[in-house]
């Protein structure tokens, strides 16, 4: 398990962890969610990403399924919609 401060840090976790799911934000210092994530899936393509985000537009949510995301969850959704998306990302090969 592991905790980013910024989406440099979370491109270095993710090289050295290799995890199967990531939880990330949009809005990141240094290097924003969606680049992050593109870096990440080069580096660790078995990955599955899911964003959770202040973010709700739609734009943001195709971009991040542009840059190769699993799951897009609004903050304000969090409640209803997290363990929902987590299950699905389990069911996905």
């Amino acid at each position: 398990m592991g905790e980013a401060i910024d989406g440099l840090d979370a491109v270095e976790k993710a090289r050295e962890l290799q995890p199967d799911v990531i939880l990330m934000d949009i809005s990141m210092p240094r290097l924003n969610g969606i680049e992050a994530a593109q870096r990440i899936l080069a580096i660790a393509p078995q990955s599955k990403i899911l964003f959770v985000t202040v973010e709700q537009s739609e734009h943001f949510e195709e971009a991040a399924v542009a840059a190769g995301a699993k799951g897009f969850v609004p903050k304000a959704e969090i409640e209803t919609r997290l363990l929902p998306a987590l299950d699905a990302l389990r069911l996905q090969k």
